[in-house]
């Protein structure tokens, strides 16, 4: 099965340089839950000439319920979990998971790995294991089940995880950051390693109003210890950090504007070295739920136009 895994994969084009340029999309699982046609939806988004759909959430819910349904409904169109939590995750499942999704989809998923968060572990009372340890235990997991490594990729943000992502996956999938983490990304990575950072956008012009949507969705993240060290090695300071993050930071995090203004920052990753730039996209209505398709038309024209 390792084999036949690694050729599908080349076929279905996961993997560096040979395919930098492409465009996908970051949704959490619990908007793909919501929506009442998630099939429509991911074969809209193939027709538009996006090529991989990432399914968020770390913890466990449908997963690969909505990536088969997705994978069902198109027939081009890569999915990716981003990511799956391997704090909350065995391994037993993850394979479970993939292998079924191999079987009827060859080389079309692309298994994303995270060790989340010692605030989370520890607020549930779980022992939070040293991450690097813990994802290498995951990954021998997967090795002896014949998922290698080009069936996986790692979110890493730090040196020693990426590091690991380019020795023992296709790459990685960073979260939460800006083209200048893309560069730094890729220089430790070297040329030859999948890159697909995640961006935030929102087709909001408005300063006031982008600011204080992508304050709410930045709030949870500005209190995790992996991500602040991460915008600290970027040169953001602790006031920046400070009370939903400052001007700067904001505009940094999420790329708001017209949908040019967006596609400026998407393109600014694929020159800093991304090989795909992952679309997150912000709900400028309140209480916006199901799939942002409006938002993926409008950008779909400067960006796969």
């Amino acid at each position: 099965m390792a084999e036949n895994m690694a050729e599908n994969m080349a076929e279905n084009g996961f993997g560096g340089a040979a395919v930098r340029g492409r465009i996908g999309l970051w949704e959490r699982v619990d908007r793909f839950s919501s929506d009442p046609d998630v099939g429509a939806a991911a074969a809209e988004a193939e027709s538009l000439g996006y090529a991989t759909v990432w399914i968020g959430g770390a913890f466990p819910g449908h997963l690969f319920e909505n990536a088969r349904t997705i994978l069902d409904a198109t027939e081009r169109l890569r999915v990716a979990s981003g990511i799956l939590n391997i704090r909350a995750f065995t391994a037993a499942d993850a394979i479970a998971g993939v292998e079924e999704l191999e079987k009827a989809h060859p080389g079309r998923f692309l298994l994303g790995l995270g060790v989340s968060h010692a605030e989370f572990m520890r607020r549930e009372g779980v022992e939070f294991l040293p991450p690097l340890a813990a994802m290498r235990a995951f990954l021998d997991a997967l090795d002896a089940a014949g998922i290698g490594k080009d069936r996986r990729v790692l979110a890493a943000l730090g040196p020693k995880m990426l590091e690991l992502a380019g020795e023992r996956s296709v790459g990685a999938h960073p979260y939460f950051t800006t083209p200048e983490h893309t560069a730094s990304a890729r220089a430790a990575l070297g040329a030859d390693a999948f890159l697909a950072p995640e961006q935030k956008v929102l087709l909001e012009p408005d300063a006031d109003k982008a600011r204080a949507i992508a304050r709410d969705a930045m709030g949870m993240y500005l209190r995790l210890a992996n991500y602040t060290a991460s915008l600290k090695r970027l040169g953001f300071t602790d006031a920046d950090i400070a009370d939903g993050g400052s001007d700067r930071l904001v505009d940094a995090i999420v790329a708001w504007g017209d949908e040019e203004t967006v596609a400026e920052r998407v393109r600014a990753h694929l020159a800093a070295g991304a090989d795909e730039v992952m679309l997150h996209v912000l709900p400028s209505r309140e209480g916006a739920t199901g799939l942002p398709r409006d938002e993926w038309r409008r950008l779909a024209g400067p960006l796969l136009g």
